[in-house]
């Protein structure tokens, strides 16, 4: 007998719309430690690696620092899409998201953690060597592995579990608001770990920064035990082969099957190549193209700014939410295109922005079409994710979302400055790298107006699930 598939924490009718106060606690919760844990590791396990065990490139191993850094990267990126398929069907399998939640989030907690145990003299001990130049090298690839071993639950957790009870909670008629709130939680999640980042000397060195954010993290997935109500029934599911459902989502007559899915993949990869083309060097271009410096931009920081600040912050917020809401209720047909405009137009004016200020203006409306694409594309992602492959079409959204724009982007990006760069900067590695140019944007906004094409298909086929919102 197959198992009932719809999240019991849905209700019917007019109900609907709306979410628990508990539901929201533990989407804000889940969702803002979790980018807490996924921004440690994206900006500081590099820096840990460099700073730490190269101590600034002085030292070296059989593993250059950069060799290092680039395998960690792709490891990771490999073993978070990998993971996100086999544990994403498992969850599905066994009917069951908040195990896989809590205990990933515990165990994402311990691993993470971990990385202030990881010492070239801890790893020496280990395991008895005594030469310099192996102990780098074991130590760099005890780094390697670790972060592997942490992308796999970080994965197991957040990736497949969480996103998939996001959409199991959820419904066309309130995901456009829940995006809205998951979208602000990785800037509000960055904000506070380079708070806190900036501070490592200040607090202990590396160690204690990752005993923190791993103690937060554990403490999290304990609350979850107590505050996180499953979304699926408990019902193990046995019918079909689990190996097999792996695959499940790659044949062509799923593909055909679920095509307003598959549509917003296409859109949804597009759209975060375009952003991979130019955001990788972003800080960069700003700091050396711009000449934009944070020491200058901080002396604006006066007392009534700081007293401003979390009023601009609350209001900002309430807007995107406001915003989330009013796609739930008029649906994406104009709003959509509204955004694509947005962010293409942004990024094209960005291209002729030469100085700071101006190119502030041109972020405005970047940013703003890059924040209501992603809310908008992401909740149509789950309206037409089929309830009872939830889990399993969360390793195939990492492919779209993650894997192919991470590879494509930086490529093209790399490619376009290679050819219009204007000069040189010498990086933290002591190395001459070629600076960031203008024309990436441009190239960044070409790739946007590809995203337009599954979107009018999407729009003649339908795009809005709601059946309140008249096509």
């Amino acid at each position: 007998m197959k198992a009932e598939t719809k999240s019991p924490l849905k209700k019917n009718g007019a109900a609907d719309s709306k979410l628990s106060g508990r539901i929201w606690f533990n989407i804000c919760l889940f969702g803002f430690t979790g980018q807490m844990a996924w921004t440690l590791e994206n900006m500081y396990f590099n820096t840990f690696l460099y700073n730490t065990v190269y101590e600034g490139g002085k030292v070296t191993g059989s593993l250059s620092s950069m060799t290092a850094i680039k395998l960690m990267v792709a490891f990771s990126a490999a073993t978070a899409v990998i993971t996100t398929f086999i544990m994403g069907n498992l969850s599905d399998r066994v009917n069951k998201r908040k195990i896989f939640i809590s205990l990933g989030y515990i165990i994402w907690g311990i691993t993470t953690g971990a990385f202030g145990f990881i010492t070239k003299d801890n790893i020496g001990s280990l395991f008895g060597i005594s030469d310099s130049y192996k102990v780098i090298t074991a130590t760099a690839v005890t780094v390697i592995v670790m972060d592997c071993v942490m992308t796999f639950f970080g994965s197991t957790s957040n990736d497949s579990a969480f996103n998939a009870w996001i959409t199991d909670i959820t419904t066309p008629k309130n995901r456009a608001t829940a995006e809205s709130v998951l979208a602000i939680l990785p800037v509000v999640a960055m904000v506070v770990v380079i708070a806190f980042g900036g501070m490592i000397d200040a607090i202990g060195g590396y160690p204690v920064f990752f005993f923190a954010i791993g103690g937060f993290v554990i403490v999290c997935g304990i609350l979850g035990l107590f505050t996180l109500k499953d979304s699926r029934s408990g019902v193990h599911e046995k019918s079909g082969n689990y190996w097999k459902d792996l695959i499940y989502g790659f044949k062509p007559s799923v593909v055909k099957e679920n095509s307003k899915l598959y549509l917003a993949f296409i859109a949804i990869c597009l759209f975060q190549t375009a952003v991979q083309v130019f955001f990788p060097y972003l800080l960069i271009y700003l700091q050396h193209s711009l000449g934009f410096n944070i020491e200058d931009l901080l002396g604006y920081v006066t007392k009534p700014v700081l007293i401003a600040a979390p009023f601009v912050i609350i209001a900002l917020v309430a807007v995107i939410v406001l915003v989330g809401k009013l796609i739930d209720k008029i649906g994406k047909n104009i709003l959509l295109f509204v955004a694509i405009a947005l962010f293409t137009v942004g990024l094209f004016a960005a291209s002729f922005m030469h100085t700071a200020g101006k190119f502030a203006l041109a972020a405005i409306p970047l940013f703003a079409g890059y924040g209501l694409l992603g809310i908008m594309l992401n909740s149509t992602v789950r309206d037409y994710t089929p309830e009872d492959k939830t889990g399993l079409f969360q390793g195939i959204r990492m492919i779209f979302f993650v894997l192919i724009p991470m590879i494509v982007g930086p490529s093209i990006g790399d490619r376009v400055c290679k050819a219009y760069a204007g000069g040189t900067y010498v990086g933290d590695d002591g190395l001459s790298n070629y600076e960031p140019c203008a024309q990436m944007f441009l190239a960044a906004a070409i790739v946007a107006l590809l995203v337009l094409i599954p979107c009018i298909i999407l729009r003649k086929k339908g795009i809005n699930k709601n059946t309140d919102i008249k096509e």
